[in-house]
């Protein structure tokens, strides 16, 4: 008499699975990864390992898969939300363009808003800024030769170790900014700019005085009385 198996777990019961011999019940069609040894004759039984093995493999498969996959959503997710350009070469929190070691030369910032934008030993020739909102940005060892800062806001903005030769900085407001180390202002139009709290050198104060004219149309400042020229 041909024998059938039949397969049941008891969710009571110690982890070791039973086995029922039955002959009047069909053997039922397992999973792929529950693949039981062929029987090679009628009398042939299965022994306990044959039997658990099956199972166990089915134990530890399913916390494997999730914690494989759960690593992967992880990483996928650190590099969607990363935005590589800001990352690397910085830019500001008002600006999305990349522009910190750029070459921008003649670039029209005019009008813009860029505050604490980083401007960092990017290439600024020719570049115009007219009328821009520039608190707090850094033009730190930057190329800013011949660009239009007229009429700008650059309050607290870094200008250390950077070129600002033959510039417009007319009626510009350049209260509290940085000039330290080798920043040049030399054949720069300063009519009007306000440098109200900016440390200068006493040559670059001294040759700036000789040029200084105008007053600011926004702080009702004298030129040469911000750069305390005597």
């Amino acid at each position: 008499m041909a024998l059938f198996l039949n397969v049941s777990l008891c969710s009571t019961s110690v982890s070791k699975p039973r086995l029922h011999l039955s002959t009047s019940k069909p053997l039922p069609l397992l999973p792929q990864f529950l693949h039981f040894p062929s029987f090679h004759s009628s009398s042939q039984s299965l022994t306990a390992n044959q039997t658990r093995q099956p199972f166990q493999n089915l134990t530890f498969s399913l916390p494997e898969s999730l914690s494989g996959a759960t690593l992967v959503a992880l990483l996928s997710a650190s590099f969607v939300f990363v935005d590589p350009a800001l990352a690397f070469k910085g830019g500001g929190p008002y600006g999305q363009e990349v522009t910190r070691g750029q070459d921008l030369t003649g670039k029209d910032f005019s009008g813009k808003t860029l505050i604490k934008q980083d401007f960092k030993t990017s290439i600024l020739r020719q570049a115009n800024f007219k009328g821009a909102k520039l608190i707090g940005a850094s033009f730190f060892d930057a190329d800013l030769t011949g660009a239009d800062l007229s009429d700008a806001d650059l309050r607290s903005a870094d200008f250390s170790l950077a070129n600002v030769t033959k510039a417009n900085l007319s009626n510009a407001n350049l209260e509290g900014a940085l000039a330290t180390g080798n920043t040049s202002f030399r054949g720069s139009n300063i009519t009007g700019a306000d440098f109200t709290d900016v440390p200068l050198r006493d040559d670059q104060r001294e040759y700036l005085c000789k040029v200084a004219d105008g007053v600011n149309s926004t702080t009702g400042n004298a030129t040469r009385d911000t750069l305390l020229c005597n």
